[in-house]
């Protein structure tokens, strides 16, 4: 049952992704063709076509490796006029036809002269006023800022509908109240245990204490929170406690002794050192809203892919380290669709989550995933979608200022002299998602363990 449980939760996070690569295409294809361009592919996946059907001038189809997607629209690259330009003729049905030049100088040169070739070679009589090219600026930012607008929208509707019902778990307030009393004192490595006869009585017993309890002072220091509280606990070894409580509405104090115990030095280092021990756990209150504070929240992750983005190379020269054994790999680094995948699986195979927190984490790491696509896809290099919308916007202010400056209309902007760059972009992308595929097969991260 576990294993197929485990395999439940991998599908269905693969198929989610692969909806949401479907979706961020037709976000670029819906627009295209509304603007008159015309779109002669609609592809989930790369490599070898699975199964392909053509519906008017488009052919839809799947290909066998499901890692991204593409729509392909006609004249993305302009001809380069004269300078890469043989001959400028026109057929018999009154259309321009422009040969490119196939063969230059210079490696990232005949790369250009190839890939504006490529492009010229699907221009059939009749598109010359369909190209993508020739569209207005703002057409064409409509039409590249779909896609990862698309994606970004996806994940605003699963988190507005988490937060709103069952909550923002990365968003949590810990309160100084009473939420469990544990019975008895034994190792940490095995809580959770039954309790003997051997074991000793935890000091929140000995007090008294029942779940529900606020903590208003301890040791006469008033309390504010729960980790002010925590403190106070541990640094206090098995000293007297004298603790003021609200319960019921109604102010007391309780007096105990707590106890010496090997406990994690803290949440993010598991080194366990001796401090002092009560023996209950805190409320912990989910924060929860609708649209506003789903906007909020995100706000606040925008400015954390950023800089996550902006790391991105030396958090995956991590993973590269940690793959080779030169240090450990961080459980807050990046990961790959494989790792999504097997933290999926993991989280509905595991027998103590509650299925109202798996399908929580699994909504909120399909949302994480279209969240990162999108802002992803708006950094503003070529090939990325971001690459093309600063082509876009570049075009509209050099055309605005020779407007303004009464000099003659400089022209569409040229994407293909940027290829050099998307070469190189493509280059960085293809070794970064390598790396973190084998990185999730290799030293994968998993769930932290209860």
């Amino acid at each position: 049952m576990t294993a197929l449980l485990y395999l439940l939760g991998v599908v269905t996070f693969v198929v989610a992704i692969l909806v949401s690569i479907g979706l961020h295409e037709l976000g670029h294809m819906i627009p295209a063709k509304a603007f008159g361009g015309k779109v002669t592919q609609y592809m989930i996946g790369f490599g070898p076509t699975v199964w392909s059907k053509r519906v008017g001038e488009t052919e839809y189809g799947l290909k066998a490796i499901p890692l991204g997607g593409y729509v392909k629209i006609v004249g993305m690259l302009p001809p380069g006029a004269a300078a890469v330009a043989d001959e400028v003729t026109y057929d018999e049905h009154g259309q321009q036809v422009v040969r490119v030049r196939k063969s230059n100088t210079g490696m990232f040169t005949q790369l250009i002269s190839d890939a504006r070739a490529a492009e010229w070679e699907l221009v059939e009589p009749g598109d010359d006023e369909r190209l993508f090219y020739k569209m207005p600026w703002w057409k064409k930012v409509v039409v590249m800022a779909g896609g990862p607008t698309v994606n970004i929208l996806i994940a605003f509707g699963i988190y507005a509908s988490v937060f709103g019902t069952y909550g923002n778990p990365g968003d949590v307030e810990i309160e100084p109240v009473v939420s469990s009393v544990q019975e008895c004192v034994v190792p940490v490595e095995e809580d959770g245990r039954v309790c003997t006869a051997a074991d000793p009585v935890t000091p929140a017993v000995q007090a008294g204490l029942e779940p529900g309890d606020r903590f208003l002072a301890f040791n006469g220091t008033r309390i504010e929170d729960w980790r002010q509280l925590q403190d106070l606990i541990r640094g206090n070894d098995d000293g007297r406690a004298e603790i003021l409580i609200e319960r019921d509405g109604r102010e007391r104090t309780v007096v105990t002794n707590t106890t010496v115990s090997a406990r994690p030095t803290s949440a993010t280092d598991e080194t366990l050192t001796q401090v002092g021990f009560l023996g209950i756990s805190p409320s912990a209150d989910i924060a929860t809203g609708g649209i506003g504070y789903t906007l909020g929240q995100m706000g606040q992750m925008t400015k954390d892919t950023l800089v996550a983005l902006a790391t991105l190379p030396a958090k995956v020269w991590d993973v590269a380290q940690a793959i080779v054994g030169l240090e450990e790999r961080d459980p807050e680094g990046p990961v790959s669709i494989v790792g999504g995948g097997r933290l999926a699986g993991e989280t509905t195979a595991h027998e103590e989550i509650p299925g109202n927190d798996k399908l929580a984490f699994l909504l909120l790491l399909i949302a994480g995933f279209n969240f990162f696509i999108g802002m992803f896809n708006f950094i503003p290099l070529l090939p990325l979608d971001g690459g093309h919308i600063a082509s876009a916007l570049w075009e509209a202010v050099r055309r605005g200022f020779a407007r303004v400056l009464g000099r003659p209309d400089p022209g569409y902007v040229d994407a293909a002299k940027l290829l050099p760059v998307a070469y190189v972009v493509a280059s960085a992308m293809l070794v970064m998602g390598v790396v973190l595929i084998v990185g999730d097969l290799v030293v994968p991260l998993h769930l932290p363990e209860s």
